[in-house]
């Protein structure tokens, strides 16, 4: 049950339904799930019915068709909304109304599922709680260190899973902040790697990657002060003795470390996540496709409403003539 304010937004507009419109207990009651519905999806971001903004309404559209719910369904609700908003508008509640032009619902591309960007800091930071906990052993702060750089690179450079356990120690210019990346059909592409990447790898190859390569030989010459033995292995990201990492192990440390913000994660939602952000920042579509390695801009397509909704807000804000009736 919604709380508070939105409790009471939501009171005066059934009255509205009720008295004014003279609507049928069923189509009431309807209302009033979807209403609710939306309300929980907004006090989980610490929103207010009176203060939506557009991209949320979308955000709440797009969360139900990742949680497959069927269109009509979703159109439903975001008729109920618009009730909703147009009555609060008549009643000098808001002074805009956030559901105008969003797209009917079979319009849309579903977006794949992806993390918001308080949930990826979350995410991010869950290997250093873990690497910090108190425990014998070199081998968790080495395991640590490695898995927040997998992270930071799997969300920087938008990588598939076999992308990234395929890396190679060659394929890194950490100096010039970029990697090269071998994708789908062996294509090659550069992907640029952000300042927070590039620390976490410095600290991955300097520190963890030699005391996990030299296994627990290397954990007995730490203690002992001496140097790590380094493995001949050409692979960047690598598993205790140097052994190979595999995909069900990249699939596990990130659905761990996503425990932490309360989703359960995959690699893939990693990479969705860097998309939908950078779209979401202003990025344009075909920066977007080149960073993802998709052949051809249709796959990349799926991020257009995000688009939209960034070029819309601009227009907004800067047109001389945008805001005027």
């Amino acid at each position: 049950m919604a709380s508070g304010t939105n409790a009471r937004v939501l009171s005066g507009f059934l009255d509205y339904l009720r008295i004014e419109k003279g609507l049928a207990p069923l189509s009431i009651s309807a209302y009033t799930t979807d209403i609710l519905q939306f309300a929980e999806f907004l006090e989980k971001r610490k929103r207010l019915l009176l203060s939506v903004r557009r991209n949320e309404v979308r955000e709440f559209m797009q969360q139900l068709f990742s949680h497959q719910v069927d269109g009509r369904s979703v159109g439903r609700k975001l008729s109920a909304l618009r009730h909703l908003y147009r009555y609060l508008l008549l009643d000098k509640k808001i002074d805009h109304d956030p559901t105008l032009n969003i797209e009917s619902p079979r319009q849309w591309k579903v977006l794949p599922k992806s993390l918001a960007r308080d949930e990826m800091e979350v995410t991010l930071a869950a290997p250093l709680t873990r690497g910090n906990a108190p425990r014998q052993g070199q081998e968790l702060p080495a395991l640590a260190a490695r898995d927040r750089a997998m992270l930071e690179v799997l969300y920087a450079g938008a990588l598939r899973v076999s992308e990234i356990i395929n890396a190679k120690l060659e394929d890194l210019k950490l100096d010039a902040g970029y990697m090269l990346v071998r994708g789908k059909g062996d294509k090659e592409r550069v992907v640029p790697l952000g300042r927070s990447a590039q620390t976490a790898l410095t600290e991955y190859l300097t520190h963890s990657r030699p005391l996990l390569a030299a296994g627990k030989r290397g954990a007995v010459a730490a203690a002992a002060g001496a140097r790590a033995l380094v493995t001949n292995s050409p692979v960047l990201f690598i598993a205790r003795s140097g052994r190979r990492l595999t995909r069900q192990r990249v699939w596990q440390m990130v659905r761990t470390a996503s425990l932490a913000s309360g989703r359960h994660a995959s690699p893939h939602m990693l990479r969705h996540s860097c998309a939908t952000h950078m779209v979401e920042n202003g990025a344009d579509l075909r920066t977007v496709q080149t960073i993802l390695g998709h052949a051809d801009i249709s796959t990349t397509q799926a991020y257009t409403h995000l688009a939209l909704d960034r070029l819309r807000t601009v227009y907004q804000k800067h047109h001389p003539r945008a805001k005027q009736r």
